[in-house]
């Protein structure tokens, strides 16, 4: 992949899919967590996430390939942080469980850390030169809030306001305030396949006639169309005559249009999906070159739209993507097939998606 992101033609009617060996390769899967997820943004949670304070909550980041443990905390001060789960001293967890602290207290050696992150105290540490410093104190992990939604990163190249700017452009209207978990409808899927052959899929509106018979009565296939952002794209789904829509505010950039879905992706692997009911977050986490889990995480606005429209049959949706993605993993192994060629209206959110992919391993 060392010819970076001139693998694929800038120009899409003329440029070429990502080689085969792309979601079959174990070292091409190793560079993409460094290069690309390790320098993203995380959905993390909604609000409830260390709301008041004294509370403290460790997560992992991306578990199950990243796996890097941090800690949000809110000290009593009501200011919220994001730091390291790691003890300065010797690499313990610190907090091995979710409550309410003064301060944070790795069980190792006794070293004591406040709910900011600062180092301070550590038993038996007399005589050690220049100690303590600010290494000892545990790091800070890049995060922020989004409309009640918690985002962190090991090293995100863009601030968050920047990542989701063009987001807020078509929704940031809606009552965010008003949006409340459905934890009962929640799913997490596990699908074996490569994590980009499932964003391949989703980023495309072109199989929905061939296989989502439900979602393509409920949207006008016709008018559906792909919107590039600076760090991902836009599917609006045009709603059919029946079915619910928004009800878009003066001055909306799709004002006068029967919207039934926003699909936005965000490079690499968040799916923010708003329906007339409300949010379907879905977070993508590699498990390996061909094992992939899939979060989808709702939080209900209008309930009285919840089973109706494009938003009604998820769960469906999701079975019916599954099992192609999967077929596709098998067939990516074939010797007789390495690259595609992209429909050039309705595949150009998969042709930027792999133009981003192959810059980051470049």
């Amino acid at each position: 992949m060392a010819d970076g992101q001139d693998i694929v033609h800038e120009d899409v009617g003329r440029a070429f899919t990502l080689p085969s060996r792309f979601y079959t390769d174990p070292g091409v899967y190793g560079q993409i967590l460094e290069k690309c997820f390790a320098r993203s943004w995380q959905f993390l949670g909604g609000r409830d996430l260390a709301k008041l304070p004294g509370q403290i909550e460790p997560l992992t980041l991306l578990e199950g390939s990243l796996d890097e443990p941090i800690l949000l905390s809110r000290d009593r001060d009501d200011k919220a942080h994001c730091l390291s789960n790691v003890c300065t001293h010797r690499g313990n967890l610190v907090a091995e469980g979710s409550g309410n602290a003064n301060s944070l207290r790795c069980r190792y050696h006794g070293r004591r850390f406040g709910l900011d992150g600062k180092l301070l105290s550590m038993p038996e540490f007399e005589g050690v030169e220049g100690f303590p410093c600010e290494s000892d104190d545990l790091p800070r992990v890049p995060f922020g809030e989004w409309h009640g939604f918690w985002f962190a990163g090991v090293d995100p190249v863009v601030p968050l306001e920047e990542y989701l700017a063009e987001v807020d452009e078509r929704v940031g209207w809606m009552p965010f305030e008003e949006f409340v978990p459905e934890p009962d409808r929640a799913r997490t899927y596990l699908v074996r396949a490569h994590w980009a052959l499932y964003v391949d899929n989703y980023l495309e509106g072109f199989h929905s006639p061939y296989i989502h018979a439900a979602l393509n009565a409920a949207l006008d296939y016709a008018s559906y169309r792909t919107i590039l952002l600076r760090h991902g794209n836009l599917q609006l789904g045009t709603a059919a005559e029946s079915e619910p829509c928004f009800e878009l505010p003066p001055g909306h950039p799709d004002r006068g249009e029967r919207v039934g879905a926003f699909y936005f992706w965000l490079f690499p692997n968040l799916m923010l999906n708003f329906y007339p009911w409300g949010l379907s977050v879905n977070v993508v986490r590699p498990l390996g070159e061909s094992l992939t889990k899939v979060d989808f995480l709702p939080f209900v606005w209008r309930p009285d739209l919840r089973d109706s429209g494009a938003g009604a049959q998820l769960d469906r949706v999701e079975r019916e993507d599954e099992a192609v993605v999967e077929l596709v993993q098998r067939g990516l192994r074939s010797r007789f097939y390495d690259r595609g060629r992209y429909s050039v209206e309705r595949e150009k959110g998969v042709h930027q998606f792999h133009r981003m992919l192959a810059a980051c391993l470049g």
